[in-house]
């Protein structure tokens, strides 16, 4: 079972289209900066993109959809 599921994630960004761009930005940021918003061991994921998701599902990242 992935986690986050998608269908938890597209609640919080209405788009699938909208979270890939969302995540990859934020990997980006991950890569060179080395900035994470939770602790390393609160995360359940190794990978940046694992580690985004968790992020956008516990609502740490949030966009303006106006």
């Amino acid at each position: 079972m992935i986690y986050p599921s998608i269908d938890q994630l597209l609640t919080q960004i209405g788009s699938k289209y909208l979270l890939v761009n969302i995540v990859s930005k934020r990997v980006k940021e991950m890569k060179n900066k080395k900035y994470y918003q939770m602790n390393e061991k609160d995360y359940k994921s190794t990978k940046e993109i694992g580690k985004s998701l968790e992020e956008i599902s516990k609502g740490l990242i949030r966009i303006n959809q106006e």
